[in-house]
């Protein structure tokens, strides 16, 4: 099996190891850490550290009747974070989604529905629950299938765009990803990804819009909704 070679920034794993990311955006380095063991790693070395430093801390004292405030909130619980139902046993193959992007988009993406941008690319949106905030800004998830050797429209990121390979790859000037890459953009990037010959399909996460820089992308810039 072939690993990852493009990884989160050690930033960004610390955060996903904190609790501090929107759910969109942890989904994203949750799917690529299914594929990588490196970055699973070094994740656990870093919540590790974490419980350890907790562990140091001296106690503080609560006020009279805490615990039972938080009992009591914790049966009032939002059903969306309770646990999910249990699942029937799965084929022998390996389904095409890993854990937990099976738990929001199945395992292949069929039950989504899909939507057509241009010719030979469709996306669908990806159900993920909870506020899906980051840094005041929506952060929003989406799969994206694009067939064989299909340019993007050349484009940067008025915000944050974290795409992870789920099955092909594609190419652009930050290199070639194929299953379990992640990539990152920001405004600092200006790329036109090109889908390799067998077609991509990846999870996109974007916190803020995207913004074409091509000829024609500038004029089309104020009907995109993406």
């Amino acid at each position: 099996m072939t690993l990852p070679r493009h990884h989160p920034g050690e930033a960004l794993l610390l955060d996903y190891a904190s609790g501090l990311l929107a759910e969109p955006v942890a989904l994203a380095i949750a799917t690529h850490l299914a594929c990588c063991p490196a970055c699973r790693h070094a994740v656990a070395e870093m919540e590790a550290v974490g419980g350890a430093l907790l562990d140091g801390l001296e106690p503080e004292p609560v006020a009279p009747g805490s615990l039972e405030a938080v009992m009591a909130r914790l049966d009032r619980v939002d059903a969306r974070f309770a646990a999910p139902p249990a699942r029937p046993s799965r084929p022998a193959a390996t389904p095409l989604f890993p854990e937990p992007l099976r738990r929001y988009a199945g395992a292949d993406g069929r039950t989504l529905r899909w939507t057509p941008m241009v010719p030979g690319m469709s996306c669908a949106v990806v159900p993920v629950g909870g506020a899906g905030r980051s840094g005041g800004t929506a952060a929003k998830a989406r799969l994206m299938r694009m067939r064989g050797n299909l340019p993007m429209p050349r484009h940067t990121h008025a915000g944050v765009e974290i795409t992870v390979v789920l099955d092909g790859g594609f190419r652009d000037e930050l290199g070639a990803f194929a299953r379990g890459d992640l990539s990152f953009g920001d405004a600092s990037i200006d790329h036109q990804p090109v889908a390799d010959p067998e077609g991509c399909l990846c999870l996109s996460v974007t916190v803020g819009p995207l913004r074409l820089t091509g000829a024609v992308g500038r004029f089309l810039n104020p009907f995109l909704s993406f």
